[in-house]
């Protein structure tokens, strides 16, 4: 089976390409769920020689104060055989084999990140791969130094700044603790220790390294704190003797320091009983040891989260929509798309499977009955409007039987006044054609991601509406007109002839327009126009559903996909501006998702084969 630490390293190495390491609190990451090992210390503590030792080079920086000012992803891949190398993150393509250059470039990455000086700290990590036969499969991640005050030049906050950078990383449950504290120092006063304590108080992953056992005053020794009797942890205290700095400075090898190491436990009398756990070399084993068994316990763990997570970003890259098509053609089909999506929705408010379309039925059933009601007739056909009228359509010449020019004026001048709530019950149905026009424009997901394309299909449906509005009221206010040009027959055959017998010829023509002649031809007026305007209160709904509603939900449009045809590329891609972040956004989560299904095969695979 293939070793689980270097599953994890590969991970984590891809999650450190795509910024997958927590920056984004939006999802869950995968570096969060990824078991790895923090270093922990005190300044001086010896935190920099127990890593070079686990590695067995010569690589991180030195000095005084503050030397750690960011955080050292460190990690270690066993090579069977070949000369060991070192890669970092930010130059993923450079390889290093020089380990002073290496110490060169940590130097260089962090003074880039916190300027130079070493007052400040950063709590973007570097991320540094190394390959060679000589280390066990490990990940280490070596943290700042925690300090009590503040150095000349370093603001007050620094102390409270590495300690929240150090407990962002240990207060996290698949952390392991690398606590190392000097063995020349009560250990009591460990910043190590203390931290700790405070996120993990039962020990259950805390590992306890003792440095500088070499360095303790003569008489005294480390073996109670190394038999866990001074202060007990779940897991052995492991001592370790570090390079000396007379050491460092004759550039004596790792090789050679280890050596030493294990002759000094097993010739010291104090500690000889405990040399088989003592030494880098121990502690090395015995954390990869550590770190496969934390893996492999979290493999079901794992699975759930990059299952989970797999659909989320499926959801999200759903919800952001597809790609913009790099060709003329595809960007044509896609503009296509998202136009049908829109009108699938509008007429879908129409049809009643979204709500709004009732309001055009309000319109038929409410505004133009009250609006018809509202014109009162009965009150233009007043007895002396109509005595009015008659007497103006007979001219010079009064009528001799019933007075036809009288009746037509009469019922001219009642039936032109319908138009006003014609054009107003189309102006109304206009209206609600807009309103579910932005409806339906908001709730096509599609647009949103392109503002230009949005406001001109907005525009374009808007256009279409304002050409059959006024097709819609043409036709609406020649139903009107075609009642006045075209009076019913039948209706009229049926009134009684205006034919005066005996009468004398000498009286005057007014004497004939008595009071109750005038109320028979005003009632007679009424019951015609009451006619006329019932037929139309049916017929104006049907015009106006015809030109204005039916024409909507046929070609909408028409117009704006007959323009699209004869646009460029260039134009096309316009129409397609689609905000930069979210085109940012779609690639990493693309990328994300890509990394997920990754990890889900290879642990899946892992899972399968144990």
């Amino acid at each position: 089976m293939e070793n689980l630490i270097s599953l994890v390293n590969r991970l984590q190495r891809a999650c450190t390409a795509l910024g997958d390491n927590g920056e984004d609190s939006a999802l869950p990451t995968l570096w969060d769920a990824l078991p790895s090992i923090a270093v922990v210390g005190g300044q001086s503590s010896g935190k920099s020689s127990v890593l070079e030792s686990i590695v067995g080079k010569d690589f991180l920086p030195r000095g005084s104060g503050i030397v750690t000012r960011r955080p050292l992803v460190l990690q270690l891949h066993r090579l069977d055989e070949g000369r060991e190398y070192a890669e970092f993150g930010h130059l993923p393509r450079k390889r290093f084999t020089d380990f002073a250059a290496v110490r060169k470039e940590i130097s260089d990455e962090t003074d880039r990140e916190t300027g130079r000086g070493g007052r400040t700290i950063s709590t973007v990590p570097i991320y540094l791969s190394i390959y060679s036969p000589n280390v066990v499969n490990l990940t280490l991640i070596d943290l700042p130094g925690l300090t009590k005050v503040a150095v000349e030049g370093q603001p007050e906050s620094i102390v409270i700044e590495i300690e929240d950078m150090v407990r962002s990383y240990i207060e996290k449950p698949n952390c392991i603790i690398l606590a190392i504290s000097p063995a020349n120092q009560d250990l009591a006063t460990s910043d190590a220790i203390k931290i700790s304590r405070e996120v993990d108080p039962k020990g259950e992953r805390t590992f306890g390294v003792l440095t500088k056992i070499d360095l303790m005053d003569k008489g005294t020794d480390a073996v109670e704190i190394l038999e866990g009797k001074a202060f007990k942890l779940q897991f052995p205290w492991i001592g370790v003797v570090n390079r000396s700095q007379q050491d460092i400075n004759k550039n004596v090898d790792m090789i050679a320091a280890r050596r030493r190491e294990r002759d000094y436990f097993a010739q010291t009398p104090e500690y000889r009983h405990l040399v088989s756990r003592m030494g880098s070399e121990h502690l090395g084993k015995v954390l990869s040891k550590h770190l496969e068994a934390v893996i492999k316990s979290r493999i079901p763990g794992l699975q759930s989260l990059i299952n989970k997570t797999i659909i989320e970003l499926e959801s999200e890259l759903s919800r952001l929509g597809k790609p913009i098509a790099t060709d003329a053609g595809g960007k044509l089909y896609m503009i296509m798309e998202i136009c049908r999506t829109f009108d699938g929705i509008f007429k879908e408010h129409l049809d009643g499977v979204r709500p709004g379309g009732d309001k055009i039925y309000n319109v038929f059933d409410n505004q133009l009955p009250a609006a018809l009601k509202r014109l009162q007739f009965d009150k233009h056909l007043a007895m002396e409007n109509v005595r009015k009228l008659i007497t103006e359509a007979d001219g010079y010449q009064p009528h001799l039987i019933a007075p036809e020019q009288g009746y037509r004026r009469l019922i001219e001048t009642a039936l032109i006044t319908i138009k006003g709530p014609a054009e107003a019950a189309v102006d109304a149905v206009h209206g609600v054609l807009k309103e579910l026009v932005h409806k339906s424009i908001n709730e096509t997901v599609e647009l949103k991601q392109y503002p230009s394309l949005r406001v001109e299909v907005g525009n374009a449906a808007v256009e279409s509406l304002d050409r059959m509005k006024e097709e819609s009221k043409k036709a609406t206010l020649q139903l009107v007109e075609m009642e006045n040009s075209y009076l019913t027959v039948d209706f009229f055959r049926k009134l009684p002839q205006d034919v005066e017998k005996g009468g004398n010829p000498t009286h005057s023509i007014f004497d004939r327009y008595n009071d109750s002649y005038l109320r028979r031809i005003g009632s007679t007026v009424l019951s015609y126009v009451n006619m006329v305007c019932g037929s139309l209160r049916n017929s104006i709904p049907k015009s106006i559903v015809y030109c204005q509603v039916r024409e909507a939900k046929r070609s909408l449009l028409d117009h704006f996909f007959a323009d699209l045809g004869k646009k460029e590329a260039r134009q096309l891609g316009k129409l397609l501006d689609e905000d930069p972040t979210i085109m940012q956004r779609r690639v990493s989560l693309a990328k994300r998702l890509e990394l997920y299904r990754a990890a889900q095969a290879e642990i899946d695979s892992v899972a399968w084969s144990k």
